[in-house]
């Protein structure tokens, strides 16, 4: 059995004001989302500027707040919102959703791509090696929280977790953090740097984190409040995530049957129109 290490979850305290680690972790996570971005952008032919990137991770950051806190509210907190609707303001009492970040990010880059006429997934297939950092670094917050434990273990690397009793768990927050961060990175990263058939790298995006969600479930203690959805082991993170496998292969299926020629790597929203003859003209993207 590992000792679990007592982290303070609060990193900074000045006074009244409290910088949470949770909250560094979101910062980690943006920051590097937009030098990951800018990387991507220097790739030949992407068309990226350093505002558009800037832009974009702006977006996405509201997507994932937005969609974050509203996403546990309606899929994990549903009975406490309707008896108090004003609690889904309450970001500071904690309650965050993937689901519903993606679902967020989702909104977000259609706005984006209507506002610089960029397809919808050009953009999912740009911005999908940059989310699992941003993964890692949010179950590492989970982690410094005490939070979000797993079911108990006689592994030798089970920990006893404040507030989860004297049995030794699973530090799922870990499991995720390796598999849907560090590995769904790489394996995006590196699928990503040739050029894919439109909506593949989406696809692998979904799949990979769907597959991975679900796995971990197995050894993720359920929510409290909600228990196991069904069969005695399906969990509400497995009946979330099962979707998005599915969505995963259909994506890869769409992109290599209908799209069997390689695409360019995604593009940056187009400036410039063809004119006739050897001349061309560019217009700004409103």
């Amino acid at each position: 059995m590992l000792n679990y290490p007592q982290i303070d979850p609060v990193a900074i305290s000045l006074g009244p004001l409290k910088i949470h680690w949770y909250g560094i972790m979101y910062l980690i996570a943006f920051g590097a989302a937009w030098w990951l971005g800018r990387l991507r952008a220097r790739r030949p032919g992407s068309g990226w500027t350093d505002e558009q990137i800037s832009d974009l991770i702006f977006y996405g950051a509201l997507g994932v707040v937005l969609g974050g806190r509203i996403g546990y509210t309606l899929f994990y907190n549903f009975s406490h919102f309707l008896s108090d609707p004003v609690s889904i303001f309450r970001i500071w009492e904690g309650g965050m959703s993937f689901h519903g970040g993606l679902l967020g990010v989702l909104v977000a880059m259609w706005l984006f791509g209507r506002k610089y006429r960029h397809s919808f997934f050009e953009l999912t297939d740009f911005i999908a090696p940059l989310v699992p950092i941003g993964l890692a670094t949010g179950r590492l917050g989970n982690f410094i929280n005490g939070e979000l434990w797993g079911q108990p273990t006689t592994l030798p690397w089970g920990m006893v977790f404040p507030g989860a009793g004297p049995l030794p768990r699973h530090p799922s927050q870990l499991y995720e953090m390796f598999l849907e961060g560090i590995v769904l990175f790489i394996i995006l990263w590196v699928y990503s740097s040739k050029p894919r058939p439109r909506m593949a790298v989406s696809g692998v995006f979904a799949l990979g984190y769907g597959v991975f969600r679900f796995a971990v479930e197995f050894v993720r203690q359920p929510d409290e409040h909600l228990g196991f959805i069904a069969f005695g082991w399906l969990t509400q993170g497995q009946l979330l995530s099962a979707p998005l496998i599915v969505l995963g292969m259909v994506l890869l299926w769409l992109a290599y049957r209908h799209q069997p020629e390689q695409a360019p790597p995604a593009s940056a929203p187009k400036t410039a129109t063809r004119a006739s003859g050897k001349k061309r003209h560019r217009r700004k993207g409103k």
